[in-house]
């Protein structure tokens, strides 16, 4: 069977592993969008590639908290206060508050609630403990993202003993790591999420092969994981609104495209797919979502932030990227972007060089002001040396090895230790 393990309030969890004052209040974990990023005063910031999976983030500050609750963090000096939530414990939810929502909204809601600004350098630790944790019990493990993982008991435990093998295993990583989590199981991966949805909070879940279509019968269609809001309509246009009108209806989905097949194949609990133990990485971005701005020369020094950032973490996977590609989102729901291919020996002033130029390019709406900025490279080569003259080789080989001595001073003493002029 394969089983589904996901943190139960992950980030309220780790924050309760520090501050056991924490436990039984209402809590949210807070985000401002990581503009941070983009202040003129030096800080800590760092690169994690410990952990892998969706939704990981790799980059974080040095935390500091300003005690118990970080509201404070949250207003801005005209008093106005900012922010959205991005995890709250179990007893923020009984007063309605949810991860989404504004920081403002859940004061209403509940006055007492603790807000605390993320942490994420623990965070980061305590998912690659878990890992750790459980590799040296499941030969097969997945990480989904920083809270969640996939194991493939097949051969390892037998059917009739998965319950108790995963409650003991919901036991021991709390007694070891004082982290809560919620296990479900099942023959499909999919199906083993939606146990575990089930089973929470602290719980666990199996469904067995001859129980799915029970287990189904009532769920929602957008309780399926990978059945997003597009889906979601077009089925419910259909007159599918449970996973188990799904099930009754495979005309719609048999004789369809292998997308569609698969779905169905998938609601109905069973699934070949294997676990991915690693993931091999086939592009690597980085962006920011920020206030309102128009200044030009600004949202350059922005890009050139950026690209440091991104050169840091490429540096650090030892990866060669051959196309590059940037996006711009402007304040009226506007996008643009643009994308290039080069055959060139990486180096953090080449990268800046060409973010720079695409920005250029893409920039459509110079009356317009942008809210967020993207930078992304992919097509990565592990040896491409290949340039268009001698010339340019002998150059870029100085401005790699340039940019692999920087990038060692900031993996020691932090990735603002060396900045770029335009960046003051």
């Amino acid at each position: 069977m394969k089983i589904h393990i996901d943190l139960d309030c992950f980030f309220v969890s780790a924050e309760r592993t520090l501050d056991k004052s924490l436990m039984g209040k209402p809590v949210g974990i807070g985000g401002r969008g990581d503009t941070k990023i983009f202040s003129h005063q030096k800080s800590r910031q760092f690169l994690s590639l410990k952990n892998s999976g969706a939704f990981v983030p790799a980059y974080f500050f040095e935390h500091y908290s300003s005690g118990q609750n970080d509201l404070n963090k949250f207003i801005d000096a005209d008093g106005r206060i900012r922010g959205m939530l991005t995890t709250t414990s179990y007893e923020a939810r009984a007063f309605g508050i949810k991860t989404g929502c504004t920081i403002r909204e859940a004061l209403q809601r509940c006055p007492d609630i603790i807000i605390k600004q993320p942490n994420m350098r623990l965070y980061q630790e305590l998912s690659y403990k878990l890992k750790r944790f459980l590799q040296k019990r499941i030969p097969i493990i997945e990480q989904g993202s920083i809270d969640e993982f996939y194991g493939d008991l097949d051969g390892w435990v037998d059917d009739k003993d998965v319950p108790q093998f995963i409650n003991d295993l919901k036991n021991e990583a709390m007694a070891v790591l004082d982290l809560p989590l919620s296990i479900g199981a099942a023959y499909s991966k999919f199906t083993a999420k939606m146990a575990t949805n089930a089973a929470k909070p602290f719980g666990t879940k199996v469904v067995y092969p001859h129980e799915v279509d029970r287990f189904i019968h009532d769920l929602p269609i957008t309780d399926f994981p990978g059945i997003g809001h597009r889906t979601a309509a077009k089925l419910q246009g259909l007159g599918l609104n449970t996973l188990g009108e799904i099930k009754s209806h495979p005309h719609l989905f048999l004789n369809s495209t292998k997308s569609q097949r698969d779905l169905y194949e998938r609601v109905c609990g069973i699934d070949k797919t294997p676990l991915q133990q690693e993931r091999e990485r086939k592009s690597i971005g980085i962006s920011r979502t920020f206030d309102p701005e128009i200044d030009r020369k600004e949202l350059q020094r922005r890009v050139i932030i950026l690209s440091r950032h991104l050169s840091h973490a490429l540096i650090r996977m030892k990866k060669l990227p051959t196309h590059y590609s940037f996006s711009i989102r402007y304040e009226m729901n506007q996008k643009a972007n643009a994308n290039i291919t080069l055959n060139r020996l990486f180096s953090e002033s080449y990268l800046r060089e060409i973010m720079l130029d695409l920005f250029a390019k893409a920039d459509q709406y110079k009356n317009l002001k942008a809210i967020r900025l993207g930078l992304a490279c992919s097509a990565f080569t592990q040896s491409n040396h290949h340039t268009f003259s001698l010339l340019e080789y002998e150059g870029d080989i100085k401005r790699h090895r340039l940019t692999q001595s920087t990038s060692a001073l900031r993996e020691k003493y932090g990735l603002d230790t060396l900045q770029w002029g335009g960046e003051l």
